[in-house]
């Protein structure tokens, strides 16, 4: 501290320790007054003086005159706006197979973890018969279909009468459809894989009756059509298409992949003034899984010859103003401390946007700003 800084804070405490001596009796006697109006004016010159004392105190406050400090030089450089939200991992491809008719379950082929081909025979139900029925339908069918032809035959030469033609071949059709109908019945004793997946649980085993309203034979997943599902507020309406990159940061994996999104929502949800969206992301590794927690960085901004500078170094004044110290007269070592006030734009990955107040290749502290005050000594 320099001597006259000394000189001064003496006559100040002179002057403080007379002033108290007389203010306290002052306020004695305004408080054996009772005078409340004099002691809330006293309290207020009293608060106004303690603001006066403090502000001093902080113009005083002299930092050392020199500083070790980082510096770097300023580019102009890409810089990316990233809207972040959380969403959760999803597949369409993860279903109960249930079975579609009741009865003994006769065969079950898989087991759990095994992988399947869509249209794989996963398992059968008895059939109750139906078989046996089918046999007896395509004969009554083979009968109906040759009495039809032979009927034709004969109308084809003026033989026989058009109601004979007619009786035949409606015969013949409802024989047809009565095979096709058991059938399609039949088909639905026999369970198969509705896509490509995996086998991720058995409920049931072989030998078990089931029914179609009871729980589900077992559950198949396919984890190469994996996506992440999420609400996006409504001002982001135009900035999202189908197509846009998206960061997806798996916090169980610790692992960021890369997807696109491939379905923007149209309807705004009244309740948070949202809409969903759809951002595929690739699965070569076969890691993900539904219901997984992801974070998504979406790009909402992009300046290509941006001035960034770490969010850390940019402060702010008394007076609101945001500002960064630079270096003037620099030599490659040494420098001097500059306040240069500075309107910032948007922040990311730790660091700002400046929109004025800096150019290229100024020279910014970037370690030690907390330690220097303008017109300082900088070593670096």
């Amino acid at each position: 501290m320099s001597t006259k800084i000394i000189v001064i804070a003496i006559l100040s405490l002179s002057i403080l320790s007379c002033s108290n001596k007389e203010n306290a009796n002052s306020i004695d006697q305004l408080v054996s007054a009772k005078n409340v109006k004099a002691l809330q004016e006293r309290k207020a010159l009293l608060q106004a003086d303690i603001t006066k004392i403090e502000e001093a105190l902080a113009t005083l406050d002299v930092k050392k005159e020199e500083a070790l400090v980082s510096v770097a030089t300023l580019k102009d450089t890409l810089f990316n706006h990233y809207l972040e939200i959380q969403g959760s991992v999803d597949t369409k491809e993860n279903i109960l197979i249930q079975p579609e008719f009741s009865g003994l379950l006769t065969s079950l082929n898989v087991k759990a973890g095994q992988k399947v081909a869509k249209g794989q025979i996963l398992g059968r139900v008895d059939d109750a018969g139906m078989s046996q029925q089918l046999a007896n339908a395509e004969n009554q069918f083979s009968l109906a279909k040759t009495t039809f032809e032979r009927q034709k035959n004969l109308w084809d030469k003026k033989i026989g009468s058009e109601i004979q033609y007619l009786q035949a071949q409606t015969q013949m059709i409802s024989a047809q459809k009565a095979v096709a109908q058991i059938k399609a019945q039949l088909s639905k004793t026999i369970i198969r894989a509705p896509f490509s997946g995996t086998i991720d649980e058995v409920f049931v085993e072989k030998g078990q009756v089931v029914a179609p309203s009871a729980q589900g034979l077992m559950r198949i997943v396919n984890l190469g059509n994996m996506f992440v599902s999420t609400s996006v507020p409504e001002t982001y309406i135009g900035k999202l298409k189908v197509g846009t990159e998206v960061d997806v940061f798996l916090t169980s994996l610790g692992k960021t992949y890369v997807g696109k999104v491939r379905q923007v929502g149209n309807f705004i949800n009244p309740n948070n003034r949202s809409f969903g969206i759809e951002v595929s992301i690739p699965n070569p590794d076969n890691m993900l899984r539904p219901n997984q927690v992801a974070k998504l960085k979406i790009i909402d901004y992009t300046n290509k010859t941006a001035i960034v500078v770490p969010t850390n170094v940019v402060q702010e004044d008394g007076e609101g103003n945001k500002f960064i110290y630079t270096v003037e007269g620099s030599n490659g070592k040494t420098g001097t401390a500059k306040k240069v006030v500075v309107e910032i734009g948007k922040s990311s990955d730790n660091v700002t946007e400046i929109i004025s107040g800096l150019n290229e290749n100024d020279v910014i502290v970037t370690e030690g700003v907390n330690n220097i005050s303008e017109g300082m000594k900088l070593n670096f």
